[in-house]
């Protein structure tokens, strides 16, 4: 059983940073892609970063390109989204999810989800 858990989630001032991790386990990943969207309350679930689990190949969403960075630990099975100059709009519940998919950017290619966690920038 799939299982992702994300922490590092927080509150934080404009222009700060804060990584996210996402610990998985439940199967190797192997030719899995794995990704990040975030939610705010009353928007669409939005495609931030996406990286193939064994090669490495990453995709960015326009909106956040220069300044989030995602990343994998193979040996820790983990997942990363290092986020700095942080704004008020990315106040937002983010979420780790795992596809079969080749570097998918749409939410419904991934089959597997994180439990969220909450960032919120104060300006």
């Amino acid at each position: 059983q799939v299982q992702l858990v994300e922490s590092g989630g927080g509150l934080v001032q404009a222009g700060e940073s804060l990584r996210l991790s996402c610990a998985a386990a439940g199967r190797t990943f192997s030719g899995f892609t794995m990704g990040w969207f975030r939610q705010a309350p009353g928007k669409e679930r939005e495609f931030l970063a996406a990286v193939t689990w064994t090669g490495g190949r990453i995709a960015y969403a326009d909106s956040v390109k220069g300044r989030f960075t995602i990343s994998r630990d193979i040996a820790k099975n983990t997942l990363y989204l290092q986020m700095n100059t942080l704004k008020p709009e990315d106040t937002a519940v983010y979420y780790c999810a795992a596809s079969v998919y080749i570097l998918t950017v749409a939410s419904g290619n991934y089959a597997y989800w994180g439990q969220g966690t909450q960032v919120t920038v104060s300006s």
